[in-house]
């Protein structure tokens, strides 16, 4: 494990094999922030953004929570989503997902851990709403990978719902939501197709992706 002196001495390390690649690399990344993309992503470190896309410093714009929550009342993600759709004008927004989600599983557990209990609460309120459909689940690791996966879609489409993207999708802005799922056993992620453009999009993504028998694999 990587003390803080070492962690230092990586970054120097990288910041000189970056310019030995470019020499014009760190001028060009001061001189402005275009990325294309907003990711809205897991805190998890081991779903790190720029690695697993295979993106450079400023082709994407990140925020990351606990289990990938997007809520109506975070003004932290609302902030971030207004200044990306507003300002940088993103293109897409990718809500990211990952099996093996230690948030996700303690929600799917009803297990306590303290303080983030609070956040959680919301990824049973997931849970709960489709009950049914993973009851008919079998086994603990499936139950689970289903849950990380309908996280994903819910918060897709709370995204979509955000005044944000409401704004920007009524005054013609072209911009898109989609949600992914990162698999870190084999490094892939997959798409869960609940992807869409506008508010009836959205709508009829999120009633097709939880019909039984699609796919998400």
């Amino acid at each position: 494990m990587a003390d803080l002196r070492e962690v230092l001495e990586n970054n120097r390390l990288w910041a000189e094999r970056m310019r030995a690649q470019d020499s014009a690399f760190f001028e060009r990344l001061a001189s402005i922030q275009t990325p294309r993309f907003l990711w809205i992503g897991c805190s998890d470190s081991r779903v790190p953004a720029n690695q697993i896309t295979g993106l450079e410093p400023g082709e994407v714009f990140v925020h990351r929570n606990v289990a990938n929550v997007v809520v109506h009342t975070d003004l932290n993600c609302l902030s971030v989503m207004q200044f990306a759709v507003d300002v940088l004008r993103v293109r897409d927004i990718i809500v990211c997902g990952h099996y093996g989600c230690g948030g996700v599983q303690a929600a799917l557990e009803g297990q306590r851990l303290g303080l983030v209990d609070n956040w959680l609460r919301h990824v049973e309120d997931v849970r709960d709403a489709h009950a049914e459909a993973m009851a008919g689940v079998k086994g603990a690791e499936a139950r689970w990978d289903r849950l990380c996966e309908l996280n994903v879609i819910e918060q897709v489409l709370h995204v979509s719902q955000t005044t944000v993207l409401r704004e920007a999708w009524s005054r013609g802005q072209e911009i898109a939501v989609h949600g992914w799922i990162y698999a870190i056993r084999d490094g892939r992620l997959r798409d869960l197709h609940v992807g869409a453009d506008s508010p009836a999009g959205a709508a009829r993504a999120y009633t097709e992706a939880l019909r039984p028998g699609v796919a998400q694999r």
